[in-house]
């Protein structure tokens, strides 16, 4: 705790789930932390042990100019920028809108773009840290999650450019790719995959695929939100991090699948389990 006493960091998506969880454990450990969401009224309670909140859309690059700004006029530092903010985009490629699919880009690459260009130039001075959330759906694919999985694919891929920039300036740079956690990620994704699907060609296959992530999603062993925060704080504080943190529930499991099998028995699995 001593270690990281007056380091600053700045926790997007802190309104629920893994960024709420990430910014309490952060503060417990002796962090100055700021969270950062759409919602300041979700982040009372981060407010009562001390966290600062801010307002941001990270799709809109003047809030993310002014909430880094925010964090450094208040500190006079930055030692971490934790990029959690997402959400999943679910539906059939031919039925989900193109504005709809830009908006998943916008907010889960170009918006968390967007918060690196601006808190580099401190996190150079503090030889700070980047931590991206992703997910194992950077590194697999599953059915009608086509925007989704786009979105996390860039992720990977612009996280493993960035960490080669920036690493002789001393700025380290991690992901984290959680497997199937328990938050209201699910929600949104079936929720939209549902309506898309109503009344058209996809229409019985979307509602079996639903149905399936309802299922899986209602495991117990579905990795608490908490957990993966400890993972991101273990990013944060270790001499020497990992370029990626694959954990959470069917995360590795999931992902050596994927790496080992043909394409197409890769296929046939998705299928049978998602009952397409």
């Amino acid at each position: 705790m001593q270690m990281n006493q007056g380091k600053v960091v700045l926790v997007t998506g802190a309104s629920s789930g893994i960024g709420h969880a990430a910014a309490l454990m952060l503060c417990q450990a002796g962090w100055r932390v700021y969270g950062a969401a759409r919602r300041l009224e979700r982040m009372c309670d981060l407010q009562e042990q001390g966290i600062g909140i801010l307002s941001l859309d990270v799709t809109d690059e003047e809030a993310c100019r002014l909430c880094v700004q925010t964090v450094l006029e208040r500190e006079g530092r930055l030692d971490a920028l934790v990029n959690n903010a997402g959400y999943g985009l679910y539906g059939a490629v031919e039925n989900v809108p193109l504005t709809e699919a830009r908006q998943q880009l916008d907010v889960n690459l170009i918006g968390l773009a967007c918060m690196v260009r601006h808190a580099l130039p401190a996190l150079r001075e503090s030889r700070g840290r980047i931590v991206n959330v992703s997910s194992m759906a950077g590194r697999l694919h599953t059915a009608y999650g086509a925007w989704y999985h786009a979105s996390k694919y860039a992720l990977e891929g612009f996280t493993d450019c960035l960490r080669l920039e920036v690493e002789p300036f001393g700025v380290k740079v991690c992901l984290v790719e959680p497997g199937l956690i328990r938050t209201s990620w699910p929600d949104v994704a079936i929720r939209h995959l549902e309506e898309t699907s109503c009344g058209g060609q996809y229409e019985a296959s979307s509602h079996r695929v639903a149905d399936t992530m309802k299922r899986m999603y209602a495991l117990r062993w579905c990795t608490p939100p908490e957990s993966i925060a400890k993972c991101i704080v273990k990013a944060l504080v270790s001499p020497s991090p990992r370029a990626r943190y694959l954990t959470g529930f069917l995360a590795r499991p999931a992902v050596l699948a994927k790496r080992l099998l043909p394409a197409r028995w890769y296929d046939k699995i998705v299928r049978k389990v998602e009952k397409m």
